[in-house]
């Protein structure tokens, strides 16, 4: 977990550097990419349609905050304050992160003449892309310790969540709203300030929950997840 904390948020740093600099061979390999998405959009205006409802609703960042509103109302339920708090404090630091960088590369979105979607504020990281990494992270690491052992449909929502993270990845990018580098380090900045959550709660919050949980059970799952 660790490693790849680190080397994911070494990537994110190396690649907003490349764009920030206009690095020609990664900006080129944007804009052929770009293109060539946004003309199959146009030719078929249904498929178009398509992504647009996945991206503005299924996968939308607001979709992705409404479910760990909810993880983190069942946490304090069940007394889990610290881990609930984790999930509150982890969504809001990479929101944080997210828009600063955004503000200080402050990248200009892709623009078509015709365009089959829009978007504002700066391209770089993509906000979709980001929370749909923090928030299906942070979700399958709480479901992992709690259900993963004795829950068979723990396979299905890993690949419900990966399909997630990649699928709104791709629609930002069809619908010609964002760059692919916008939403590659929108992963990479997302996983690794999931990863740093994850590593800081098991050092610092799951002693804490231990207490309010009858039996230790919250300790028992930070230590041995």
């Amino acid at each position: 977990m660790r490693s790849s904390a680190v080397v994911s948020g070494v990537l994110a740093v190396l690649l907003l550097a490349l764009v920030a600099a206009g690095w020609p061979p990664l900006l080129s390999l944007d804009r052929s990419v770009s293109e060539s998405l946004h003309e199959s959009a146009v030719a078929e205006p249904g498929l178009a349609r398509l992504h647009r409802i996945l991206s503005d609703w299924v996968w939308d960042p607001w979709t992705m905050r409404a479910l760990i509103a909810a993880a983190v109302v069942l946490l304090w339920r069940r007394r889990e304050r610290w881990l609930a708090l984790w999930l509150v404090g982890t969504s809001l630091v990479a929101a944080g992160v997210q828009q600063g960088v955004k503000a200080a590369i402050g990248r200009e979105r892709p623009s078509w003449p015709d365009p089959v979607d829009t978007a504002h504020f700066a391209a770089l990281p993509s906000g979709h892309a980001m929370t749909a990494m923090v928030s299906c992270g942070l979700l399958l690491w709480v479901l992992a310790l709690h259900w993963r052992e004795t829950w068979r449909g723990w396979s299905v929502l890993t690949v419900a969540a990966v399909v997630s993270v990649l699928g709104v990845g791709w629609t930002r990018v069809y619908l010609g709203v964002h760059w692919p580098t916008d939403v590659v380090a929108g992963w990479l900045l997302g996983w690794s300030c999931t990863a740093v959550a994850i590593i800081t709660y098991r050092r610092n919050g799951a002693e804490r929950d231990a207490r309010g949980v009858p039996g230790g059970k919250g300790r028992r799952m930070g230590e041995t997840h």
